[in-house]
């Protein structure tokens, strides 16, 4: 086992989880060391819910991020959420679509072959997915999830030749499911510009990605039953301390399946987003109480997806 140490330190990875918790020195572009985040929120109805909630309990949250994808709202739906974030200075992530679990394969919603859910299944579905990508962008789209190494690799070869912006934000979904410093580096080496890492790691599991890694960790502290249904809020500060950069992301248990979702949905999506931003003040309440020194980003801050409005982004695209 010492050989096989030795082997990982010499490639620069830690030799084994970091159970002595070390203070994480690395920080988001501004300086500080956590943002938060506000996943599964479907459509302008829902989000215009959202902000109104936010602004009501005084918090401050600078991404919001949905999971039904690009595929599934209209141009005019995609603008006006754009929009919305903008005015408030945030970042909006939507997901790319379609998935594994659009497809006619029964694969993905089978108990052994459910990991590959949200991959692309055939250069088709990649295909599809950039041009989801494409759209989003032309209409002021600056972040977006993805949940495929192909995608992803794409993603970044499409920022380097103009397709996307250099400044679109490439959010990995936890759905990737990399659960460990080298899986999760190789991800951050194609092109992720975030990590969402799975939601049932130890502290000293994620101290060990956070070494081997730069880029912003997403972390649920509150975990969708589907996920495990965990609630961690008490361990926010030595998440924020150990972690940094991190996205403190509030899910939501008993949160019912609304994918794909639609204005059928609209009434359980705003009850459902309320109660979210609500759980969020649950857990910024104990930032408050127990890390008051931790830095936090202003709205607006360098490195966030925040859309562009339309008028400037013609100038921005061909």
């Amino acid at each position: 086992m010492k050989e096989s140490k030795q082997f990982l330190k010499s490639l620069g990875y830690p030799e084994g989880d970091l159970h002595n918790l070390p203070t994480s020195t690395k920080r988001f572009p501004d300086g500080a060391q956590y943002r938060i985040e506000l996943p599964s929120v479907e459509g302008p109805r829902a989000l215009k819910a959202t902000l109104e909630e936010i602004e009501r309990l005084n918090l401050t949250v600078h991404r919001i991020s949905q999971g039904s994808g690009i595929m599934l709202l209209t141009d005019e739906e995609i603008k006006e959420m754009c929009e919305m974030t903008e005015k408030k200075k945030m970042e909006l992530s939507l997901f790319v679509g379609p998935r594994g679990t659009w497809d006619i394969s029964a694969q993905p919603f089978t108990s052994a072959g459910n990991v590959v859910a949200l991959r692309h299944e055939g250069a088709d579905q990649l295909l599809y997915a950039m041009e989801d990508l494409k759209r989003g962008a032309k209409l002021g789209l600056r972040g977006a999830l993805v949940a495929d190494e192909g995608l992803l690799l794409l993603t970044k070869e499409m920022k380097k030749q103009g397709i996307l912006p250099q400044d679109f934000v490439v959010k990995v979904s936890v759905q990737m499911m990399a659960a460990n410093p080298v899986s999760v580096k190789i991800m951050q080496d194609l092109g992720a510009d975030t990590y969402n890492v799975p939601t049932a790691l130890t502290l000293p599991k994620l101290a060990a990605i956070r070494q081997a890694t730069d880029i912003p960790i997403d972390l649920y502290v509150e975990v969708p039953d589907n996920f495990g249904g965990f609630i961690r809020h008490y361990e926010i500060p030595e998440f924020i301390r150990v972690l940094a950069p991190v996205y403190i992301k509030f899910g939501l248990r008993n949160h019912p399946d609304v994918y794909p979702s639609g204005t059928h949905l609209d009434s359980t999506n705003i009850a459902l987003c309320k109660e979210r931003v609500r759980r969020a003040k649950l857990g910024m309440q104990m930032i408050e109480r127990y890390c008051p020194d931790a830095i936090t980003s202003k709205l607006g801050a360098p490195g966030l997806g925040v859309p562009v409005p339309t008028t400037r982004n013609k100038e921005v695209l061909l």
